[in-house]
């Protein structure tokens, strides 16, 4: 995708986003809010018993800002948990996985720095129903999963 750049000020209203995009991937939905070459952000929908398992972002930095519900992370091989009002800091390189325990589904606004191929990435898995499909995929784009521990 070409970016556009700079980015212009302005207001995205709730329940609208990026060209009335909406992805859904392995049970959750993205609604990206904001995009250029510089940053990224999208509000998600993660249901119970959804997770992302963790992965490395090699070339950028991820930021969460919990609305509700409660994550259970994997942190660079620690255990955390987040909650509405939290703000989850994810440099890049730094392993993580997000995992939705409870019976509530999580919301919250993710964004990253730079984009890099995270766009691209989330056309291409959208609608994917294979997790080994996306985890190539991820591979393709710039973000590493890892293997299972074991």
């Amino acid at each position: 995708m070409s970016f556009p750049s700079p980015m212009t000020a302005g207001v995205t209203q709730q329940g609208t986003g990026v060209d009335g995009i909406v992805w859904h991937i392995l049970g959750q939905t993205y609604t990206p809010l904001q995009v250029t070459e510089s940053s990224f952000s999208w509000h998600a929908l993660l249901p119970p018993g959804t997770f992302v398992p963790p992965h490395i972002h090699p070339t950028q930095d991820e930021f969460i800002y919990v609305l509700n519900g409660r994550f259970d992370l994997a942190l660079d091989g620690q255990s955390a948990n987040a909650s509405g009002g939290d703000l989850i800091r994810l440099p890049r390189g730094i392993p993580h996985g997000l995992f939705n325990h409870s019976q509530a589904n999580i919301t919250c606004l993710f964004w990253v720095s730079p984009t890099r191929r995270l766009w691209d990435l989330f056309q291409a898995i959208d609608n994917v129903p294979d997790p080994a499909e996306v985890v190539r995929l991820a591979g393709l784009h710039e973000v590493n999963f890892l293997p299972p521990p074991g």
